[in-house]
């Protein structure tokens, strides 16, 4: 019985991704946490007072835009052939 090393010899075992695509992959995880980053804080220093800086629009657009970018770009990196 042949091993399958014998069946095809010059086939050679190859990384799933690529050097680029970890690249790729590393810029999606900094976008998310900047994303995230950006989306902390707003609370208030007392209980009685409302602090309507937790409204802003970075952490209400711009945040949440930056996240979805970065899962955007890690499912790029993932799927793309180099």
């Amino acid at each position: 019985m042949k091993n399958k090393q014998d069946i095809h010899p010059q086939q050679e075992a190859k990384m799933a991704l690529s050097k680029k695509n970890y690249v790729i992959l590393l810029i999606g995880v900094v976008l998310i946490v900047v994303g995230l980053i950006l989306m902390a804080g707003g609370g208030s220093d007392s209980a009685d007072e409302f602090n309507y800086a937790m409204f802003s629009w970075r952490r209400i657009t711009l945040a949440p835009i930056i996240i979805v970018a970065g899962f955007a770009v890690e499912v790029y990196g993932i799927l793309k052939r180099y």
